[in-house]
């Protein structure tokens, strides 16, 4: 039962870090732009931008050469 007596105040405090976390993310914004980052992820990009650069580079070794 003494344990008790460290581990009601340690919950307490580590509660109020948690808290103080999610009020320091509201008011840094991180939580903004929700549907942001879903409708990046489930784009429908066919090419990067390193694989355009690869081509372009490719199509213009191609048209030096005839």
């Amino acid at each position: 039962m003494e344990v008790i007596v460290f581990l009601v105040p340690l919950a307490l405090l580590l509660g109020l870090f948690g808290l103080l976390g999610f009020l320091w993310s509201l008011k840094n914004g991180q939580y903004d732009d929700l549907e942001g980052a879903a409708w990046r992820a489930i784009s429908d990009d066919d090419e990067t931008p390193a694989l355009r650069r690869v081509e372009v580079r490719s199509e213009s070794h191609r048209n030096a050469s005839s």
